[in-house]
């Protein structure tokens, strides 16, 4: 499977990329919003991670630009945040995002998200 992620800290996507590659998907990263947009475009990933603060577009302006494109409809496009407040989830979830991860991230709860979205893979 053909993922996407998209996270403005070089920390945090070393972490999903190795962590994906390792449990065999293809990782391609962007570094903010617009480049997501612009790579989800060209490459058609099966899953999107979008942390939600990024430079240039934040990951719900991305989230929505990528709804916004007929062929993203499904795909599941997961939150990743370092900043969960109350109703941060619910949030999320209202704008369109498939699921919402926390940082720092636990390995338990990404490869349940994985399991959940990659049933037909």
């Amino acid at each position: 499977m053909t993922i996407l992620v998209a996270d403005d800290s070089e920390k945090n996507r070393e972490l999903l990329r190795t962590v994906l590659s390792h449990l065999g998907h293809a990782v391609t990263e962007a570094t903010n919003g617009r480049q997501a947009v612009e790579l989800a475009a060209e490459l058609a990933p099966e899953l999107m991670i979008f942390d939600l603060q990024m430079p240039e577009l934040d990951g719900f302006g991305a989230m929505r630009e990528v709804r916004a494109m007929d062929r993203f409809r499904e795909t599941p496009v997961l939150a990743l945040t370092a900043y969960a407040m109350e109703g941060d989830r619910e949030k999320a979830l209202a704008a369109g995002f498939t699921s919402y991860l926390t940082k720092p991230l636990r390995l338990a709860d990404l490869r349940a998200e994985l399991a959940r979205w990659t049933v037909q893979a």
